[in-house]
């Protein structure tokens, strides 16, 4: 996958979250920090049912448009669901586990402009 087409799947895949309302949907550039992906999406389900029907409607809305995930994990739980596609990592979290993780604060750059807040009007 080159350059722009991972650009255009982090907004597909935020905008696929958004449409079942994710909430605080946060998109990491960590390319430069780790070798697993270039971005991590972050976003928030408002039960662990919402997770698990975040996790499973991006996966097959993904597969629609033709981008099938390498793997996933958690989505049973609902606690903490991780969809991976390959540049782009997916972490779907319930309130408890985002605030107990806080991935924003751990692989934020110092001045913060790795980290972007997705937007419906993008």
């Amino acid at each position: 996958m080159n350059a722009q087409e991972v650009e255009n799947l982090k907004y597909q895949i935020a905008q696929v979250l958004d449409e079942k309302n994710a909430i605080d949907i946060k998109i990491l550039k960590v390319g430069e920090m780790t070798i697993v992906a270039d971005y991590f999406i972050i976003c928030t389900g408002k039960s662990n049912q919402h997770v698990k029907a975040l996790a499973d409607n991006l996966i097959e809305k993904m597969e629609e448009l033709g981008v099938t995930a390498l793997r996933s994990d958690g989505i049973r739980d609902g606690k903490w669901a991780v969809v991976d596609y390959g540049s782009i990592m997916v972490h779907i979290f319930n309130d408890e586990t985002r605030l107990f993780y806080c991935l924003e604060k751990l692989w934020t750059n110092e001045e913060g402009t790795n980290l972007e807040t997705y937007k419906k009007d993008e």
